[in-house]
């Protein structure tokens, strides 16, 4: 059978240890960091960066990322955020923004913020001057009457994706910022589903429009 990840090696235990053959055998790169080659890497990456420095990651990430960018609001102090950004990063968002406090939970983002650029804005203005700087459609993601069905909106290649938080949903403000305001189909009692979750829907539905899948990991 072929090889998989490095984390299906030995169970429970993720990454590698230190690099095969001693300090000799190291690789002539800047990218990998010495302290682990030597110790060993344990992180939450996929097994193209094992090794690699951080700033060598993000850099990677960088260059690599898709045309689209990830806001959501965080006036509530909402405990999603962290699933938002670690998303975000699995599915190579161009940034991931946040609007309103500064501080959120980031436990949920897996370490994965040291990778993904992090945008702040205090306000939905803040977004929407971003936005339009860098030629960005906003597209709203919220169950409110006139959205269009995610299922069959066609995204804009550069675009970005405005979630509101956790209950109350997208303010007014965020709604009208929009160019396109797009629904998650729900067929059961609850009348919304988690943020988290539709971030994942909605960016996943971006990636199946637009993205090269031969660039896959």
């Amino acid at each position: 059978m072929p090889a998989g990840p490095t984390e299906w090696t030995v169970p429970g235990q993720v990454g590698v240890g230190p690099w095969p053959g001693g300090r000799g055998a190291w690789p002539d790169d800047e990218r990998y960091d010495p302290a682990l080659l030597e110790h060993g890497d344990r992180r939450n990456v996929v097994d193209v960066y094992r090794y690699w420095r951080r700033d060598a990651v993000a850099a990677d990430l960088a260059a690599r990322a898709h045309p689209f960018h990830v806001a959501i609001e965080n006036f509530g102090h909402d405990h999603n955020i962290g699933t938002v950004v670690r998303t975000a990063n699995a599915f190579a968002a161009a940034g991931v923004h946040i609007i309103g406090r500064r501080r959120w939970n980031r436990r949920g983002a897996m370490v994965t913020d040291r990778y993904q650029q992090i945008h702040h804005h205090a306000d939905v203005a803040g977004l929407v001057r971003f936005a339009t700087e860098h030629r960005l459609a906003i597209v709203a993601v919220d169950n409110t009457p006139g959205a269009v069905p995610l299922e069959t909106a066609r995204l804009p290649r550069q675009c970005l994706l405005l979630f509101g938080q956790e209950g109350p949903g997208l303010t007014g403000e965020a709604r009208a910022a929009a160019s396109l305001v797009v629904s998650i189909a729900q067929f059961g009692s609850t009348r919304s589903i988690n943020a988290g979750v539709a971030a994942g829907i909605a960016m996943h539905t971006w990636i199946r429009a637009h993205a090269d899948l031969t660039r896959a990991w």
